[in-house]
């Protein structure tokens, strides 16, 4: 007797999880989403549109900071992280808020930094454990997919932080000129795509030695996990193969003899 898939059945295509199933609730669904790190896609999607039109600077680092925790709480709650991994995230969030919301008020651009690096510790944290929770799926799919993209931008929203941390600790400009918020999430991106415009270029140390070592990480995480993923993933195979499987079970057993 032929049965209909449950929500959790393997045999429902990998993006499935994308549409709202009949008579599903909403909250249901959004759980859904949120475990397949689908909310943290969209987040990493706000934090570089808000990074690249607001400037790193009073109200719009503030609105930054809050986002970029959002971010990072979202993205560990998504990866099943510990209760004090948890906490910890929270507290480190809310670190990164209220110096940005000190910055704000007229504390200074040095003030400023601690927020950004406490983003990339924060930032950092989270796509490991998304980064660990991909790694040990059983299958690629849904999850899997939007875990390893949201790993990729995160990759380079972080190192956005930290170039913007560098510019506002160093005494000189980082690119040797004066350049909108914009200009340095526009870098990283190019930087960690291997694309080089050219058009930026950092004048000195650490920058030069940081956006090396983005370029590094980023063909290493093409390369190995992103190419890897997506050649594993065939979910049109799996289908067939389950498909066959039932078709021999309720077929008769031609091999007995009589």
């Amino acid at each position: 007797m032929e049965s209909q898939a449950s929500p959790a059945d393997p045999s429902v295509g990998a993006f499935d999880g994308l549409s709202r199933r009949p008579g599903e609730r909403w909250s249901r669904f959004a759980t859904r989403v949120a475990n397949a790190f689908g909310l943290v896609l969209l987040l990493v999607i706000a934090i570089y549109v808000l990074s690249s039109l607001a400037p790193y600077n009073d109200w719009g680092a503030l609105a930054l900071a809050v986002v970029t925790s959002a971010c990072g709480i979202v993205g560990l709650t998504s990866a099943e992280a510990g209760p004090r991994l948890l906490r910890w995230s929270i507290a480190l969030g809310a670190l990164g808020v209220l110096l940005a919301f000190a910055a704000a008020l007229g504390a200074g651009g040095r003030v400023l930094a601690v927020s950004a690096l406490a983003g990339v510790l924060l930032l950092a944290t989270a796509a490991g454990k998304i980064l660990g929770a991909v790694l040990t799926e059983h299958e690629v799919g849904f999850r899997t997919i939007l875990g390893a993209i949201s790993v990729y931008v995160l990759l380079g929203i972080l190192f956005t932080y930290v170039y913007l941390a560098v510019d506002k600790l160093q005494p000189g400009e980082f690119f040797g000129q004066p350049v909108k918020s914009g200009d340095f999430v526009f870098f990283s991106i190019t930087t960690l795509t291997t694309t080089g415009y050219g058009n930026l270029v950092p004048t000195g140390q650490p920058g030069k030695m940081l956006s090396g070592l983005e370029m590094l990480v980023g063909q290493i995480f093409v390369v190995t996990l992103i190419a890897g993923l997506v050649s594993l993933w065939r979910p049109g195979a799996r289908r067939q193969a389950r498909s066959e499987a039932a078709g021999e079970q309720g077929s008769p057993d031609r091999t007995r003899g009589p």
